[in-house]
C-alpha cells in the first residue's frame, strides 16, 4: 500500500499545469480509444455483412455457371444417344462417335456401353477401354436404377493418371428398357467445368472449392486436395449441412480449423456443392489497416497539440501564480489582502475566501497573543516547576522555577538533560510517558534526577492531557514537577530508625525479624539455604556494675563493629536487646556458618575495655542452626538457635554449638577455644 502510494506520487506531475495536461492527454486517449473501439465494432459488422453478401452473390453465379456446364454436357450426350438409338454394332458406333468429334472440346473421351455394362465403343480409342465391364461400378448401377442423367464420383484415369468424372445418360430401347449408357469423360484439371472458379479472387487466403454430396473434393486451389475425402478433415458444421442439401452462408471453422466466412450453393444436376471461404482476419484486414492508420493519425495529432495545450494552460493558470505571490506577501506582512485582476469566478471566490479567513486569523492571532502573554506571566511567576509537551512527547516549554530546580538552561536540548535521569528510573519513566501519550491517561511518577552539580534530587512528576472541549482535539500535556528530596530523605531516615539500634547502628529486633522472615520465605520457595547465629555476651554484667552503663555501651559498640567486620556484606547483624545479638547468613551452608561463628568467637574474645586500671573482656556463647524442611515458622529456627546458645553456656561458655532437628539426641557439636 505504501509502495503504491509512493509510486503514484513519483509518477504524477507536481504542477497543476502538468496534471491538467496529463488529464487532457488521458481524456483524449480515452475518447480516441472509445471512438476507435466503436468504429471497430461497427466496421466489423459492416465488413461481415458486405462480405457475406458478396460471397452469397458470387457462389450463386458460380453454381449457375457450373450447372449450365453440366446440363450442356448432358444435352450433348442426349443428342449422341438419339443418333445411335439401341444399335450395338461396335464398328458402326465407332463411326458415329468419330462424326461427333466436335464434342471433344467438352469431353476427354466418349464411351458407349450395352445393357450389361460392357463398353462397346470409345473415342478417342484408349487401350483397355474397349470391352471394359462396368456393371459393378457405382455410376452404372445408378444409371440402371434411376434411368436419369448422372455424374459419377471422381476417379483417377488409368492411362492419364489425372482425376476425372463420368458424365453419362442412360440408353432406353423402344420397349422402355435399359439398354446401356453413353458417357463423356471430363477431366477435373482441364475439362473446363471449373474455369470460372479458378478466376475467383478472395484475397490471399480466401478460396472456392467444389465437393460431391459424398464428400469427395472435385476442385480446390490446392491440387493435392482433389479427390480427397473431406469428411476426414476437422468438423465444419456448415459444410456438413451443405452436403445434406443446405444452401446459405455463415461463420464457422474451415480448413485447418481457421474461422472463416462461408457461403454454399448446390449444383443440383450433378449433386455437387460449391463453397466459398474467406478467413475472418482476411476479411477484416482492410478494416484493421484503416483503424491502425486512424490510431497513428490521432496520436500524431495529439502530440502536435500538446505544445499548444501547454501554452494555453499556462496562460489560463497565470492568475494562480499571481494569487500565490500575493498570499506570500500577505504572509510576510507586505499587504493585507489579495486582489486578483481576473474574471475567473473560481479564483475570485478563492481570493474572497482567503481574505475572510485571513481577517479571522488576524483576530484569533491577536487573542492568542494576549492569552500567551497571560499564560507566560502565570507560568513564569509560578513557584512550582511546570512544563508543556506536544503529542509527540517533546517538552517544548519549562518555566524558570523548573529550570532552576533541575540546574539546566533552556538552550540545552531535551535529549541531553534526559540522560541526567537516574539510570534505574529512566526506562520505566519512558515507558509510562509513551503509555500516557497513547492512551491519554495521566502521567504520575517519582524519579531521581542528577543535577549538573552532582546533587541527586527526588522529583514527583504529574502531567495530564489537555484537550479542546468543543471537538475533543488533543493539544498536548501540561505537567507539574515537585522537589521531594527532603521528604524522601526524611522517610528513609524514619525507616532506618524504625529498624536499627541507635547505640550500635545494627539492626534491631524488628528489622532483624523482617529479614529473617524474607529469608525463610525464599527458603520455602526455592530451598535457598540460610544459617542463623544467636549469642549473648559472657561476663558482661560486671562491666555495667563496676564501670557503669557508659563503659557497657562502649563495649557493645566495639563488639558491634568487630562482628559487622567479620561477617559478609550480604549478612545481617542485629542487636536484639541488652547484650543479645543475632547474625543471619543468607545463602550459607552449615560448614560456612560454623567457620564464621568460630571467627566471631575468636575476634570478640580479643576485645577489652579499661576502667580505673582494670581490663574487662567478654566471650561469646553461640548457637548455630539452619533452615530445615520441617520448620513451619521462623520461631522454630529462633528457638533452635537460642537453645544452642544456652547449651554453649551450660558447657562452660565461650563456645559454638550446632543445633539441628535431626541431631537433637546425639549430634550436639561443641567447639571450645
Amino acid at each position: 500500500m505504501h509502495l503504491a502510494s509512493s509510486l503514484k506520487q513519483t509518477l504524477l506531475p507536481r504542477s497543476l499545469r502538468g496534471r491538467l495536461l496529463l488529464g487532457l492527454a488521458l481524456t483524449w486517449l480515452l475518447i480516441v480509444t472509445l471512438a476507435l473501439g466503436m468504429s471497430w465494432q461497427l466496421g466489423k459488422t459492416m465488413v461481415h455483412n458486405t462480405n457475406m453478401a458478396h460471397l452469397n452473390y458470387e457462389v450463386t453465379l458460380l453454381a449457375d455457371e457450373v450447372t449450365q456446364q453440366v446440363e450442356a454436357r448432358f444435352q450433348a450426350l442426349e443428342r449422341i444417344r438419339a443418333s445411335i438409338g439401341d444399335n450395338n454394332d461396335a464398328e458402326w458406333l465407332h463411326a458415329q462417335l468419330r462424326n461427333n468429334d466436335a464434342l471433344m472440346s467438352w469431353f476427354e473421351g466418349i464411351v458407349v456401353a450395352n445393357d450389361s455394362g460392357r463398353v462397346l465403343a470409345d473415342w478417342p480409342v484408349v487401350n483397355g477401354r474397349m470391352g471394359l465391364e462396368t456393371a459393378e461400378l457405382e455410376y452404372y448401377q445408378m444409371l440402371r436404377g434411376a434411368r436419369q442423367p448422372y455424374v459419377s464420383e471422381p476417379f483417377v484415369g488409368r492411362a492419364s493418371s489425372i482425376p476425372m468424372v463420368l458424365v453419362s445418360v442412360p440408353r432406353i430401347n423402344e420397349q422402355g428398357e435399359f439398354a446401356g449408357f453413353v458417357g463423356g469423360i471430363v477431366s477435373l484439371d482441364t475439362g473446363g467445368l471449373f474455369n470460372r472458379l479458378s478466376k475467383v479472387r478472395l484475397g490471399e487466403k480466401g478460396f472456392a472449392n467444389v465437393v460431391t454430396a459424398s464428400g469427395k473434393v472435385l476442385y480446390h486451389p490446392n491440387r493435392s486436395m482433389i479427390n480427397k475425402d473431406i469428411t476426414s478433415e476437422p468438423f465444419n458444421p456448415l459444410l456438413d449441412l451443405a452436403l445434406d442439401g443446405w444452401q446459405g452462408d455463415g461463420v464457422s471453422g474451415a480448413w485447418g480449423g481457421q474461422k472463416a466466412l462461408q457461403s454454399y450453393a448446390q449444383v443440383w444436376p450433378a449433386g455437387w456443392v460449391i463453397g466459398l471461404y474467406l478467413p475472418i482476419d482476411q476479411a477484416q484486414l482492410p478494416l484493421t489497416s484503416l483503424i491502425q492508420k486512424l490510431w497513428w493519425l490521432w496520436v500524431t495529432l495529439a502530440l502536435l497539440m500538446l505544445p499548444l495545450l501547454w501554452w494555453m494552460l499556462g496562460r489560463e493558470l497565470s492568475p494562480l501564480k499571481d494569487l500565490e505571490a500575493q498570499i506570500g506577501e500577505v504572509g510576510l506582512g507586505h499587504r493585507e489582502k489579495v486582489s486578483l485582476a481576473t474574471t475567473m469566478q473560481e479564483l475570485q471566490k478563492a481570493a474572497a475566501t482567503f481574505n475572510r479567513v485571513e481577517d479571522e486569523r488576524q483576530q484569533l492571532l491577536g487573542n492568542l497573543q494576549e492569552r500567551e502573554a497571560f499564560l507566560d506571566s502565570v507560568l513564569n511567576a509560578a513557584p512550582q516547576g511546570m512544563f508543556v509537551a506536544n503529542m509527540n512527547g517533546d517538552i517544548t516549554y519549562m518555566n524558570p522555577a523548573l529550570l532552576d530546580m533541575l540546574g539546566i538552561s533552556e538552550e540545552i536540548p531535551m535529549r541531553v538533560w534526559l540522560k541526567q535521569i537516574h539510570v534505574d528510573d529512566r526506562h520505566g519513566a519512558q515507558d509510562m510517558w509513551l503509555h500516557s501519550l497513547r492512551t491519554g491517561s495521566e502521567f504520575v511518577r517519582q524519579l531521581r534526577f542528577l543535577r549538573s552539580d552532582e546533587e541527586l534530587l527526588w522529583l514527583d512528576v504529574h502531567a495530564r492531557i489537555v484537550t479542546l472541549s468543543q471537538d475533543g482535539h488533543t493539544l498536548g500535556l501540561v505537567g507539574v514537577v515537585k522537589d521531594i528530596t527532603e521528604r524522601r530523605q526524611q522517610e528513609a531516615l524514619q525507616r532506618w530508625e524504625a529498624e536499627h539500634d541507635p547505640l550500635t547502628g545494627l539492626l534491631n529486633r524488628r528489622g532483624f525479624e523482617r529479614r529473617l522472615e524474607e529469608a525463610f520465605a525464599d527458603f520455602q520457595k526455592t530451598s535457598t539455604p540460610s544459617a542463623l547465629l544467636l549469642f549473648d555476651l559472657d561476663h558482661f554484667k560486671p562491666i555495667n556494675d563496676e564501670g557503669g552503663h557508659a563503659l557497657g555501651d562502649e563495649m557493645l559498640r566495639r563488639i558491634a563493629q568487630v562482628v559487622a567486620w567479620e561477617v559478609r556484606r550480604s549478612d545481617h547483624v542485629a542487636r536484639q536487646g541488652g547484650d543479645e545479638f543475632g547474625v543471619l547468613l543468607p545463602s550459607c551452608t552449615l560448614s560456612q556458618a560454623l567457620k564464621i561463628a568460630e571467627s566471631l568467637r575468636q575476634a570478640v574474645s580479643e576485645i577489652s575495655v579499661i576502667h580505673e586500671g582494670k581490663e574487662y573482656m567478654v566471650t561469646l556463647s553461640i548457637g548455630v542452626t539452619a533452615f530445615d524442611e520441617r520448620d513451619t515458622h521462623v520461631d522454630d529456627v529462633l528457638a533452635r538457635a537460642d537453645a544452642g546458645s544456652y547449651e554453649a553456656k551450660s558447657q562452660g561458655r565461650d563456645g559454638v554449638v550446632l543445633n539441628m532437628p535431626s541431631e537433637k539426641d546425639d549430634a550436639m557439636a561443641l567447639f571450645d577455644s
